[in-house]
């Protein structure tokens, strides 16, 4: 992939149950990098994606596939993978406590087009009280239509502190 990122927007929200970066995704880009650059839970253990509708509507329907490697340093490495499921897995997300700390880079792929899936992948990273710990994740939204936002929740409890920033890839 050749060509170099183009900021778009970013959103930063404190103590919400998800933040929603909306009309990031246009016509201008093929390909967006999503940077979860700030990013404290309380009592999450992974974070997920939806994606929003042309509407603006969060899509919390059984259409998303994902599979991700979880790569710690205090246990053996685990493989999760699932079908028809409300919402994509990215990784994980931290646990409870102020030393916990996470950050994601994703990768979109086509989110305008309304006549393909909508595909991500990407890693993740935190120190956690109990260690190291990173994942690598791909997914894909599997309805044709057109996407216009990115929708981040926690497993389970609470965003703390949580900043996205958008970026497209222009081909240059």
């Amino acid at each position: 992939m050749k060509g170099s990122l183009e900021f778009i927007k970013s959103a930063s929200a404190t103590s919400v149950s998800s933040l929603s970066v909306t009309d990031c995704f246009t016509s201008n880009y093929d390909v967006y990098q999503v940077l979860i650059a700030k990013l404290d839970s309380t009592g999450s253990a992974y974070a997920y994606l939806r994606f929003l509708d042309s509407g603006g509507s969060v899509i919390s329907a059984s259409e998303y596939d994902w599979a991700q490697m979880d790569l710690t340093s205090y246990a053996g490495f685990a493989e999760n993978r699932n079908t028809a499921q409300n919402k994509g897995l990215l990784g994980f997300a931290g646990g409870t406590g102020t030393a916990d700390m996470g950050g994601f880079t994703t990768t979109v792929y086509n989110p305008n087009d309304s006549s393909s899936y909508t595909f991500y992948n990407g890693q993740s990273s935190i120190k956690a009280s109990s260690g190291l710990a990173g994942a690598k994740y791909i997914g894909v939204h599997k309805s044709a239509e057109q996407i216009t936002g990115i929708n981040i929740l926690p497993s389970t409890g609470t965003w703390d502190n949580i900043t996205v920033n958008v970026y497209g890839l222009a081909s240059n």
